[in-house]
């Protein structure tokens, strides 16, 4: 056993996270915080106790008053929980001291160690995804203004790298900005899966509780604001893993966006970039340097992310009615990943709240490689009169010319048509990116339509669950 000056040590430095860690999430996930939570879950289960019954409203008031933070001598908790393996037992034996030996043995009646700390956890993950879903709101936000702002600054459409069609900058951000109403979505659907309470006891069976076993649990929830659980989830752990991917894949999102503004930022595009102040990204020897540390920070937190998510199917491999093992992992990664995607959340904003967006150049892009992003424009409008085969054949040949001999598109085209009889079908003047831009400005209207009707519904903002009960038990009736 260790002396009682032990004290765990404190976590690995993290560059990554102590240059961008989200503070919120950060204090979310304490050694206060998780204490605090296994407490909030113990003062709940004993007001629950004595609604029903189970014990007196002077016990429960009793075990209320003394379940608080500065009643629990740090030290030893972790002294008792490295040797016991959890902290619960020694929890327990710390209220306990400020309380006469027959209420002391009233705390924690009928629960197991795991109904607290879930229950305690629970409070965390329901307080991370509000969070969460506050950023995603301030993001969201940030990004819908942006997009109008841009919806009409055509540029090129890039797949596989390769300029494809115009299309506006705009229109790029609502692609992202429906990503984010969908993660809110989630963000919502998951809460009844994820904020539920567990108080079912050594086997699952809830047995040592008695009779009013279920009555008792529905006022744990309610004391808490969680919800109840009819069954046990000692080794169910989809929902955490659920709230882990949450977490993973909104991270993935932001770093999607951070690899576009790295793309772009290049030299040779230089369409969008990060904000700028002085020295912001700098290098130690090339003056000129203006790094997009924004971004490599978001596709560092979503690779890490990435490594973190393939352990959570290993925590759903828990056997029979108790984890040898698995339930461990998720003590290490479920905390990281919900400072992660924090993290990754406030990173974006500063990237989409101070982004400079070069509309010039982006227009003049357009007219790199020969202007060959008007390709399938020209082809379309030939196709009306010629046919999809024997135009995309002929706007083919045009390219390829303009490629070999370094001449534009539009000349190529003329050409061609001209030698294949075909000058006629040309429009005149040819078509411009502008002309070319289908449902672009549409589909701005339309993800910003649904992201301004979901804040408007109030929908996804995740409500807080309870970590206070007042001292004198006045929750009791």
């Amino acid at each position: 056993m260790q002396s009682a000056s032990f004290r765990p040590q404190a976590p690995t430095f993290s560059l990554l996270t102590h240059l961008a860690g989200d503070s919120e999430q950060l204090a979310l996930y304490s050694e206060r915080s998780c204490v605090e939570s296994w407490l909030a879950a113990e003062r709940a289960l004993a007001l629950a106790q004595a609604e029903h019954g189970v014990l007196t409203r002077a016990e429960a008031r009793s075990i209320v008053g003394a379940a608080r933070y500065d009643n629990v001598d740090l030290n030893t908790l972790w002294e008792v929980a490295r040797n016991v393996g959890y902290p619960v037992h020694g929890l327990v034996r710390e209220v306990g001291r400020s309380l006469d030996p027959h209420t002391a043995g009233r705390m924690h009646f009928g629960a197991t160690t795991q109904d607290i700390m879930d229950t305690g956890l629970v409070l965390q993950l329901v307080r991370s995804l509000s969070a969460l879903d506050g950023a995603l709101g301030r993001l969201g936000d940030a990004v819908m203004r942006k997009a109008v702002e841009h919806a009409h600054t055509v540029m090129p459409a890039r797949t596989h790298a390769q300029q494809a069609v115009p299309t506006t900058f705009g229109t790029t951000l609502a692609t992202l900005l429906a990503q984010l109403t969908r993660h809110r979505e989630r963000l919502t659907q998951a809460l009844p899966r994820i904020g539920v309470v567990e108080l079912f006891g050594a086997g699952g069976t809830a047995a040592a509780f008695g009779p009013k076993s279920g009555a008792i649990r529905a006022s744990f929830a309610r004391i808490l604001g969680l919800r109840d659980a009819t069954v046990a989830w000692h080794v169910e752990r989809d929902g955490i893993a659920e709230f882990g991917w949450l977490c993973a894949t909104i991270t993935a999102t932001c770093a999607k966006l951070a690899r576009n503004i790295v793309d772009l930022s290049r030299a040779e595009i230089g369409e969008v970039f990060e904000p700028y102040a002085d020295h912001r990204g700098a290098s130690s020897t090339m003056p000129q340097k203006v790094n997009p540390i924004s971004s490599e920070i978001l596709i560092g937190l979503s690779g890490a992310a990435g490594a973190l998510l393939s352990s959570l199917p290993r925590i759903q491999e828990a056997g029979h009615e108790r984890a040898a093992g698995e339930w461990q992992i998720e003590w290490q990664v479920v905390p990281q990943l919900a400072v992660l995607a924090g993290s990754a959340l406030n990173e974006a904003l500063v990237i989409v709240d101070g982004m400079r967006v070069d509309a010039g150049r982006m227009r003049a892009n357009l007219d790199q490689d020969s202007g060959l992003v008007m390709a399938e424009a020209q082809m379309m409008h030939i196709a009306g009169v010629l046919g999809h085969n024997q135009a995309h054949d002929m706007v083919h040949e045009a390219a390829t010319r303009a490629r070999s001999r370094r001449i534009t598109l539009a000349a190529g085209l003329r050409e061609v048509a001209s030698e294949w009889g075909h000058l006629d079908v040309l429009p005149d003047p040819l078509v411009e990116p502008e002309d070319y831009l289908g449902e672009a400005v549409v589909a701005i209207r339309q993800a910003t339509d649904r992201w301004a009707a979901t804040e408007a519904a109030d929908k996804t903002h995740v409500p807080i669950a309870r970590l206070a009960v007042e001292a004198d038990g006045s929750e009791i009736q």
